[in-house]
């Protein structure tokens, strides 16, 4: 059968995750920490036993740790899925090792006429019931839409018209997306060459997830004192592929003044758009 919009809603059952110290310093090197300065900064994210330093977590993280069971909605073609959008909220610091409990639930379903926009949220408490952190992934569903429903709103989200506040630049490696894989994300498409031709592309090509991960790094550390605990929130839209090597642009606007909770922001390659519609929210 094809997907169900009426799965829109529905929600699974708990889920217990847990995530260990190392799996935090694998996903830390995964989007680049410590890769131009391994000695002077980050070790916060990249070591557990440096002299008077805690081990902290990159926010992002929250992504790769696992979620809740999703419900059934339906069934699609894997080939012809993209990852189009990705959000997360933090309600408090993640530890660098820990547990919880997820509960996943099918969000809005949206006709797009060729394709289909399906969200997926995940809720995540500790195991005494406080929230600890909510994602929401929208997957683009090729050849599932058509069914007459709503196309969902439109994106209000547009660059300011001056100079970023801030851009951040930081090179991947033409090893990363290897590195970045060990964090769960094993999908072929981003280390067999032979797999990626079958796709379309030249060569493997980098996690949208890992582009994610070193955007939400470098925001941390240019908006938020590098300070996990003022990283609320971070959101928006993939719009082209990385190819592992190539140098990532984060330029970011602080709309409303440098003390201000919202920060809008695009990753480029180049001139081309990687990552779009981006808004951060951060805590004082």
């Amino acid at each position: 059968m094809p997907i169900n919009p009426d799965a829109s809603g529905s929600i699974g059952e708990p889920t217990e995750i847990s995530w260990t110290s190392k799996q935090s310093l694998l996903y830390a090197l995964g989007v680049g920490a410590g890769a131009t300065n391994p000695t002077g900064f980050e070790l916060e994210f990249t070591t557990e036993n440096s002299n008077g330093i805690a081990q902290r977590a990159f926010p992002t993280q929250c992504v790769v740790i696992g979620g809740g069971r999703t419900p059934d909605f339906g069934d699609f073609n894997p080939m012809f899925l993209l990852h189009a959008e990705q959000a997360i909220t933090c309600y408090r610091e993640m530890p660098a090792s820990g547990s919880g409990i997820a509960t996943g639930r099918v969000g809005d379903i949206w006709d797009k006429g060729k394709a289909a926009l399906v969200y997926l949220e995940t809720d995540v408490t500790d195991p005494d019931g406080s929230p600890l952190w909510s994602t929401r992934a929208g997957l683009f569903l090729g050849g599932e839409g058509g069914w007459g429903g709503d196309r969902g709103p439109a994106s209000t989200w547009e660059a300011p018209d001056r100079e970023p506040d801030h851009v951040v630049t930081y090179t991947t490696r033409t090893d990363q997306a290897l590195l970045y894989r060990l964090s769960g994300d094993r999908n072929p498409l981003h280390s067999d060459p032979t797999f990626a031709a079958g796709a379309g592309f030249d060569r493997p090509i980098l996690h949208g997830l890992c582009t994610y991960g070193f955007t939400g790094r470098a925001l941390l550390h240019a908006v938020c004192g590098s300070d996990p605990a003022r990283f609320a929130g971070l959101g928006g839209r993939f719009k082209s592929p990385v190819v592992p090597g190539e140098i990532l642009d984060i330029h970011a606007w602080e709309v409303d003044g440098p003390d201000g909770d919202t920060v809008l922001f695009q990753t480029r390659v180049g001139d081309r758009v990687v990552f779009d519609s981006g808004v951060l929210t951060r805590r004082p």
